[in-house]
C-alpha cells in the first residue's frame, strides 16, 4: 500500500485551536468483518490490533473525571473487541451517551446474534454505514452481499425501535462518495435515501450524514495507484471555506487509539500524527486526565481540507 503522509505534509491549511471537549472517539481496534475500498482505517478481517482491558479502563477513567457526555466507539468493526459491551454498559452507568460506529453486518454475524438488542438495551445511538441506497454501488465499494445484508441488519434495528421519532432510539446512516469527488447536497441525498429505503424495503431513519473521503490509508493509496492523487487534492483545495473551520470536529473531540494514545481526529491517527500537549511526543489518554485542552493548538496537513471542502465534512456529517 502506497504511503500518503510524505505527500500531506507540506501544508497550507490554517493553524485551528481547540474549543471546550465535548466527545471522546475511541478506536477499539482495527478488525473487521469487511474491506472497503473507502476504509481510511485500512480495516479488514486480518488486523490483529485491539484495545486491551488496561486502555478500556483508562477510557473510563477519563470519562469520570472530565465532563465529556459522549463516547463515540468506531473500528473496525469496534463490535468485535471483546470489551465493547463492557466498555458501553460502564460507559452508560456514568450517564454518557454512547455512539456506536456501525458497518451493520456485524449485526448478522454469528455470535453477535443479539447485539442489536443489546445496543437498543443500553440505548445506544447507531451510526451506520450505507455508502448509497442501490445494492451495485454498496456491493462495488464494499463487497458483494454487503448491501443485502445491510437491509436485513436495518430491519432488524427497526424492528427493535431504531429510526422511529417517538423512541429515542437515534440511527443514523452514512454516505461516501463512489470516488474522487465530494459528497452531493446532504439534505437532498438524506431525502433520496428515506424514499428509497422506505418504499422498496420499508426501512425508516433518523438522518444522512455525508462525508467525503480522506486521501489517506485504502483509499489515498488507490488514488495514487490509479493516478488521481493530486488532481483530488487539488479539488479539495479549490473547494476549502474558511467558514467550515469553525465546526470541524477536532475542535471538540479527542481521538484515542487501541493502545491509549491520543490524537486531534481519526484521521491524524491513521496517519500517526498523535496531538500534542506537552513534553510527550505521544500522549497517552491517561496522561490528560484532570487537564484541560482547550486552547491547545490542532496538528494540520494537508488532508485536512477533506473537511473543510465544499459543504464540509465532519464525523457529525455535513457542516455547511
Amino acid at each position: 500500500m502506497h504511503a500518503t503522509l510524505p505527500l500531506l505534509r507540506s501544508s497550507e491549511f490554517p493553524a485551528i485551536a481547540r474549543k471546550r471537549l465535548e466527545t471522546l472517539q475511541v478506536n477499539v481496534g482495527y478488525r473487521c468483518n469487511q474491506t472497503c475500498v473507502h476504509c481510511h482505517v485500512n480495516a479488514g478481517p486480518n488486523r490483529t490490533e485491539e484495545m486491551g482491558r488496561d486502555v478500556v479502563d483508562a477510557v473510563l477513567a477519563f470519562l469520570r473525571a472530565s465532563a465529556v457526555k459522549t463516547l463515540d466507539v468506531t473500528g473496525g468493526a469496534p463490535e468485535l473487541n471483546p470489551h465493547f459491551r463492557s466498555l458501553v454498559a460502564a460507559a452508560r452507568v456514568l450517564g454518557v451517551h454512547v455512539i456506536d460506529r456501525c458497518n451493520l453486518t456485524i449485526l448478522n454475524e454469528p455470535g453477535h446474534e443479539d447485539l442489536a438488542e443489546f445496543l437498543a438495551a443500553h440505548r445506544v445511538e447507531v451510526i451506520a454505514s450505507l455508502p448509497c441506497y442501490l445494492e451495485d454501488n454498496v456491493d462495488r465499494q464494499r463487497g458483494k452481499g454487503v448491501f443485502s445484508a445491510s437491509i436485513v441488519a436495518l430491519k432488524k434495528l427497526n424492528a427493535l425501535g431504531y429510526g422511529r421519532a417517538d423512541t429515542g432510539l437515534a440511527l443514523s446512516l452514512v454516505y461516501n462518495p463512489q470516488g474522487p469527488t465530494l459528497p452531493p447536497p446532504q439534505g437532498a441525498l438524506e431525502d433520496a435515501y428515506r424514499s428509497h429505503l422506505r418504499r422498496e424495503y420499508g426501512i425508516e431513519f433518523n438522518r444522512l450524514y455525508t462525508l467525503a473521503n480522506m486521501p489517506i490509508q485504502r483509499f489515498g493509496s488507490t488514488l495514487i495507484s490509479k493516478g488521481q492523487f493530486n488532481s483530488y487534492m487539488k479539488l479539495l483545495r479549490d473547494s476549502h471555506h474558511d467558514e467550515n473551520l469553525e465546526q470541524v470536529m477536532c475542535r471538540t473531540l479527542l481521538s484515542v487509539d487501541w493502545q491509549g494514545y491520543v490524537y486531534d481526529c481519526d484521521f491524524n491517527q491513521m496517519l500517526e500524527l498523535p496531538a500534542r500537549f506537552g513534553a510527550k511526543p505521544r500522549p497517552k489518554l491517561a496522561d490528560l486526565i484532570g487537564r484541560d485542552l482547550e486552547g491547545r493548538p490542532i496538528v494540520v496537513a494537508d488532508h485536512c481540507f477533506g473537511c473543510t471542502a465544499g459543504q464540509g465534512s465532519s464525523c457529525g456529517g455535513a457542516l455547511g
